[in-house]
């Protein structure tokens, strides 16, 4: 390829993954934060709406994010052409059910990716480098899901390529897999709860993690490392040991105490 082209995809990278973070957060945003945000207040995890300041600096973050994913999804892409993965672009090449069961496998390929590179990234020697961006937010938003150093966007990323060097999996299924990884981070950020109280008594809470579950790492920055899965905080027992209760606590508030909080906050 040449420089020409390689900055044309380059830039095409950046302006997908811009207008998909956008949409994805920005609907998070207005959802939580501007239409529902009174309706919405008694399922708020942290009892206190973020700064502005605090909300910028999270996008800032996320957007030069952004361009650093485009820089490795780049580097796939010539992995890819030079016959280094497996990623396959006949989608009879392999039966339908792989074509799913390919995505199925990434994303749990991808929570252990995340579970482990982030306890690792919690090292005392790694955290200030790599981390300590991400968890300035310790009352996240939808805008913090991307708000990451340099050096940790190359190893967030660092999924792409490890994906489609590990398996088989058409273009297409990965991109499905992109659209979920960016739709549930977001998620997991928004700082509400959305999840039924009855998940702490049904056996899927060894299973789904949940935006309590994060906001707590935000705020502790001690355990709870999981993505989209808890399985791997309850087999390592890094669960933050009030999570549980946390959870309870959130899910069962009720709305009139919720609301009571917000006038107050606007008095003071």
């Amino acid at each position: 390829m040449n420089q020409f082209s390689d900055l044309t995809l380059f830039t095409s990278i950046s302006v997908v993954t811009a207008i998909r973070y956008l949409i994805f957060a920005g609907i998070a945003w207005l959802l939580g934060y501007v239409i529902f945000r009174d309706k919405w207040l008694h399922r708020k995890i942290v009892q206190k709406l973020p700064a502005s300041k605090d909300v910028r600096r999270e996008m800032a973050h996320s957007f030069r994010t952004i361009f650093i994913f485009a820089g490795v999804g780049l580097a796939t892409i010539w992995a890819v052409r030079r016959g280094w993965t497996q990623l396959y672009h006949d989608i009879h090449a392999y039966p339908m059910w792989w074509f799913w069961l390919s995505i199925v496998i990434t994303i749990f390929l991808h929570d252990t990716w995340f579970y482990w590179s982030h306890r690792l990234l919690h090292h005392r020697r790694l955290f200030r480098l790599f981390h300590r961006t991400h968890h300035l937010s310790t009352n996240p938003t939808p805008w913090a899901a991307f708000a990451f150093s340099p050096g940790e966007a190359v190893v967030q990323a660092a999924i792409f390529p490890l994906a489609v060097l590990l398996l088989p999996i058409h273009p297409f299924a990965f991109g499905l897999f992109l659209m979920w990884q960016m739709f549930f981070n977001v998620i997991g950020h928004t700082g509400y709860e959305y999840n039924s109280s009855r998940l702490m008594r049904s056996p899927l809470r060894y299973f789904i993690n949940t935006p309590t579950n994060h906001a707590m790492h935000h705020e502790s920055m001690q355990g709870n490392f999981g993505l989209y899965f808890n399985f791997w905080d309850r087999l390592m027992r890094t669960n933050h040991r009030d999570y549980e209760a946390r959870f309870t606590e959130v899910t069962t508030r009720a709305r009139a105490a919720a609301e009571e909080s917000e006038t107050t906050q606007i008095k003071s």
